[in-house]
């Protein structure tokens, strides 16, 4: 009980800092909570979510997320229910379609009135179910559970027969057995590293937290520090997607003011509001010349919407799309690194989202110009140097995205492939392994992209800022949302960018990556008291001797030796790339200081010629000795913290002893013992640079071998 306290200090600690990394978060959460746009006699208002009431009207637009069910009253939409149904394709919703909450509009404007408000909602009800069976993906924690899950498996049955054994065969009191017994199954659970890892990376999201990055998943710290493949959206993560028109190539005879007043018309009649559209509109202005009879919104997927007018319809899209041959100055453009839009006119009015009319007169190619964000290429350049692959994956003309990429200082960047002339029967794993640039891809096949990815083994991270990277940010392992983008893709993504930085996601990569490294060099040193626990309740049964410890110096070892230098040293500073798994690094970590505890011992209960008192005090001396200098061998290299850690070990351990010899049951140091446990200290210490020769040979075999698959 005298420990107890040691434990509250812990138990306080890891409270006080998870409480700390929550307030930063919700704090954070407020910037990123999406809000509503709504009517309420005839004015509008934007409110926020859970002030929206039965009966108001929803202004929706293209990226808006739908947060009530509701039913369409004027307006025309696609919506994306991929998160509701599983099936990607937008659905067009007209006056009398019913929306869902939970689903998000990819294109167009519509007014909707809410039917449902708080529990009452779609989406709602999906969610509870949902998180009955939602599980966590974390390397360290499916560790944890998998070592608790075999100590807990071997726990009861040691624990019923080192009882049993006691009683039954050496006629302990029953006490006697319970204490011996106990001290064998302490041993067996690495206590408090469960702690350690909750505060750990509580720590990180707090650090990440006042870089203005929002961690929505606490556990995507150490998925992204793993990740081996980065895909990133071009318009709005590598380029800031703020467009500007450069340039008006015309492709008809026809006047200028007729062309200006049939793009006037269209702009001011189209509800779509994405990047391009918003240059276009800056550029030619809105001017309802002509009135609009019938609209098909702009949508990712078919590259091109229409406004149809009296006199016929105006299309616009992607060049190649509307332009079957284009021309040479268009061309050039392109393969300079810019997009091109084109305007066309059709004859006629044209009702069909499904397909394109024949017979389209282009009337003109706007040029576009994205401004690279300020630190894309060092951000990407510090990737590449990690040793992750980073491909890039578009909506946009091949030689478009290729040039992007090439300018950013991207490696392959001409190893790009238009997905058009793709379906989704292609054969994408091959795809993945060839090409680093991906062009004219559609949401579905974006997804396609990411799952191929991890059936090649590969962590995969997904950057995105619109709904048409909805599903590959659902897909991939770690989803990380620039904050500029649609309400969308910052709600299912597990990091946001809060300032839409991208020169910051490498911080997020170097936080992770603290956090292994602290909780895989700390669990190394508590799982060698879950191994030799193990290995010496086992030779015990077979040998029908007394556990050699009681549950008081396993107190002691769990204070100074395991809990106090792990929770000084969590939070330092280790950013070196990630090699091996957490549980095999930590578990041969600790294999050689477990065996020579274990080794010595066995060797010291079977032939030391002392009392058991004497007996017991030498091997829990050696116990402490050897444990120590595993704490001793992680701190190295040194630092003014980690000897300080080290120094203040020893003495509060062995001060420990010196204070209370009685409380913890060991016996006064005699010459002969002394002798003993140094003669056998130096034994030991040579066994554990045999074994740690061997361990390093078994691991430069296996990275040769590594070597030769690769």
């Amino acid at each position: 009980m005298a420990f107890i306290v040691i434990i509250v200090i812990n138990i306080v600690i890891g409270i006080a800092q998870e409480l700390k990394a929550k307030k930063l978060v919700d704090e954070l959460s407020v910037l990123n909570r999406p809000k509503a746009k709504v009517l309420r006699d005839d004015q509008l208002f934007v409110v926020e979510m859970e002030d929206i009431v039965k009966d108001d009207v929803m202004v929706l637009e293209s990226g808006h997320q739908i947060c009530n069910d509701g039913i369409v009253l004027d307006g025309m939409a696609e919506v994306n229910e991929s998160l509701l149904t599983g099936e990607s394709d937008a659905v067009l919703k007209t006056t009398g379609s019913e929306l869902y909450s939970g689903s998000f509009v990819v294109s167009g404007k519509c007014y909707a009135k809410v039917t449902h408000v708080g529990n009452e909602n779609y989406a709602v009800k999906l969610t509870e179910e949902a998180k009955k069976a939602k599980q966590i993906s974390s390397e360290l924690l499916g560790s944890m559970k998998r070592v608790t899950r075999f100590t807990s498996f071997l726990i009861v049955p040691l624990g019923i027969l080192l009882f049993l054994e006691a009683i039954i065969l050496r006629h302990v009191l029953p006490a006697g057995a319970v204490i011996s017994s106990a001290a064998a199954l302490l041993g067996m659970l690495p206590k408090g590293l469960v702690l350690l890892i909750a505060v750990s990376l509580a720590t990180g999201v707090i650090r990440l937290a006042k870089m203005k990055i929002l961690v929505q998943n606490i556990y995507s710290l150490e998925t992204l520090a793993h990740v081996d493949v980065l895909c990133l959206d071009k318009t709005g993560t590598i380029t800031d997607g703020r467009m500007k028109v450069r340039e008006v190539l015309s492709l008809t005879d026809r006047p200028n003011q007729k062309l200006s007043s049939l793009i006037q018309s269209y702009l001011a009649a189209s509800d779509d509001n994405n990047a391009t559209f918003q240059a276009l509109q800056e550029h030619f202005g809105k001017n309802p010349v002509y009135h609009p009879v019938y609209k098909i919104p702009f949508s990712s997927l078919r590259k091109w919407g229409s406004v149809s007018f009296e006199s016929g319809t105006v299309l616009v899209g992607a060049a190649e799309k509307l332009i079957k041959n284009l021309p040479e100055s268009v061309e050039q453009q392109i393969a300079q690194g810019y997009r091109a839009v084109a305007i066309g006119f059709y004859n006629g009015v044209w009702q069909n989202d499904k397909e394109l009319p024949d017979g389209i007169e282009p009337l003109c190619a706007v040029i576009l110009a994205d401004h690279i964000r300020k630190n894309a290429a060092k951000t990407l350049e510090y990737f590449r140097k990690e040793g992750v692959d980073v491909k890039i994956i578009s909506g946009d003309h091949v030689k478009t995205v290729s040039m992007i990429a090439r300018k950013t200082g991207l490696k392959s960047w001409e190893n790009a492939v238009d997905l058009s002339a793709f379906g989704e029967d292609a054969d994408y794993d091959s795809l993945c392994q060839k090409y680093t640039v991906f062009a004219r891809v559609t949401p579905k096949q974006k997804q396609l992209l990411v799952q191929a990815m991890k059936r090649g083994g590969h962590q995969v991270a997904m950057t995105g800022d619109g709904v048409n990277d909805l599903l590959a940010l659902r897909e991939a392992d770690c989803s990380i949302a620039i904050a500029e983008g649609s309400d969308a893709s910052r709600q299912i993504s597990q990091i946001v960018l809060l300032d839409s930085d991208f020169a910051n996601l490498p911080q997020v990569v170097l936080e992770g990556r603290k956090v292994i490294h602290n909780v895989t060099r700390t669990a190394g040193v508590f799982f060698i008291k879950t191994i030799y626990s193990l290995l010496l309740s086992c030779f015990c049964l077979l040998l029908n001797m007394p556990f050699p410890f009681i549950p008081i110096q396993i107190t002691l070892v769990d204070a100074f030796i395991e809990a106090y230098p792990s929770f000084l040293t969590i939070f330092e500073s280790d950013t070196r790339r990630i090699r091996g798994s957490f549980l095999r690094t930590a578990l041969e970590n600790a294999a050689p200081f477990a065996l020579t505890i274990t080794a010595g011992i066995i060797f010291i209960s079977l032939t030391v010629p002392f009392d058991t008192r004497q007996r017991q005090t030498v091997m829990y001396l050696l116990l402490i000795l050897v444990s120590m200098l595993s704490v001793i061998k992680s701190c190295i290299p040194f630092t003014k913290l980690r000897a300080f850690i080290c120094v203040t070990m020893v003495l509060g351990a062995f001060g420990a002893l010196w204070v209370l010899p009685r409380l913890f049951e060991v016996s006064a140091l005699t010459a002969a013992m002394g002798s003993y446990l140094l003669a056998a200290f130096v034994v030991l210490a040579f066994l554990l640079v045999l074994l740690f020769q061997i361990k390093r040979s078994i691991e430069k075999r296996r990275t040769q071998d590594s070597v030769k698959k690769r």
